[in-house]
């Protein structure tokens, strides 16, 4: 069985601003490709795929706005990402949706976010102006995320 998430793809002005800001070289860290840039709404881990279609075109979910930054933070031990402000109810909606397929959702509140980096030891140092980003969300994806490491778009469904 494929392992699956839900997810919002900025648009690609939003991808190509981010793309150009600084990621200065550093050891033990690993800066998002522009191509895997993406807000992660429910980890759905291994699931039957017609499932996973069939309840996310059942469900009903309403468009968003959401909001980039204003700056990178800390997530966790190893994790430099972008605050999505705007996520929250979208992201409320697909967990409830998808409640009885895949993976159980989390126990832990939702954080909407951008992974920009990943690093071991030492958390990336970036000098970027202070960002805002907002983009308006049409639809959400169905992604899996393939072993060898890329992300392959399944299907979409447009929000109401």
């Amino acid at each position: 069985m494929p392992r699956l998430f839900v997810a919002v793809w900025p648009p690609e002005s939003v991808i190509d601003h981010l793309a150009s800001l600084p990621r200065p070289p550093a050891p033990g860290v690993s800066w998002t490709k522009p191509a895997r840039l993406h807000i992660t709404l429910r980890f759905l881990g291994e699931c039957d795929l017609d499932e996973a279609i069939g309840t996310l075109q059942a469900g009903v979910c309403h468009r968003a706005g959401i909001t980039l930054g204003p700056e990178p933070e800390r997530l966790g031990r190893g994790v430099l990402m972008l605050p999505a402000a705007g996520a929250d109810e979208l992201a409320e909606s697909v967990i409830d949706t998808t409640r009885y397929i895949g993976d159980a959702p989390p126990d832990h509140p939702f954080v909407g976010h951008l992974t920009i980096a990943r690093f071991r030891k030492r958390q990336p140092s970036v000098d970027w102006p202070r960002l805002g980003e907002r983009f308006e969300v049409n639809e959400i994806s169905l992604v899996e995320a393939a072993p060898w490491g890329e992300y392959l778009d399944v299907a979409s469904f447009p929000l109401h």
